[in-house]
């Protein structure tokens, strides 16, 4: 049986008043998406049992500007970034040498989520399970470069949440 790990980092402790029981909250999206998508997709890591780690960084948009800035060359927060393992040239080689594959980074951003959910007008629950999910999908492979693909990681979005009883972050208002 594999085992499948979510490694938590709160760097900004406003997480905690934010979103009480964010650690939970993040290891069940972790599990609903892990779930769906390897019912959904014929993954072969996902299909052959490899333990999945992912490190989850609930961070600050101090952090996430300049992670931006590093690797996007993008002066500014936004609300999540992903470093995904599947990128690495090395991947295929990776998952031939142990059951063990570390998929990948996740940061988000506390005060660009916080903007974003007020503005939005919907819980900073919803729209951190929305974004953890969506950081998710990118280390799982799914990306948006172009309408077709951004429809299809949209759609498994909307799936995920439903089964999580969050409704679907794309409708129209």
């Amino acid at each position: 049986m594999n085992k499948n790990t979510l490694n938590i980092l709160m760097e900004d402790p406003g997480w905690a008043t934010a979103l009480p029981g964010v650690e939970a909250t993040a290891e069940k999206v972790f599990a609903a998406v892990l779930d769906h998508v390897a019912a959904c997709e014929d993954i072969d890591f996902l299909r052959d049992g490899h333990n999945i780690t992912v490190n989850l960084s609930l961070s600050s948009d101090e952090e996430v500007r300049n992670l931006n800035r590093q690797f996007r060359s993008l002066d500014k927060p936004t609300n999540v970034l992903s470093f995904a393992a599947v990128d690495d040239p090395d991947f295929d080689g990776l998952l031939a040498q142990s059951p063990d594959l570390e998929l990948g980074d996740i940061i988000i951003a506390l005060e660009t989520m916080q903007r974003e959910s007020a503005g939005q007008n919907i819980s900073f629950h919803d729209h951190f399970c929305h974004l953890l999910a969506h950081g998710l999908l990118h280390l799982l492979g799914f990306d948006h470069q172009d309408d077709e693909e951004a429809e299809y990681m949209e759609n498994f979005e909307i799936a995920i949440l439903r089964n999580l009883n969050i409704d679907n972050p794309y409708k129209e208002l």
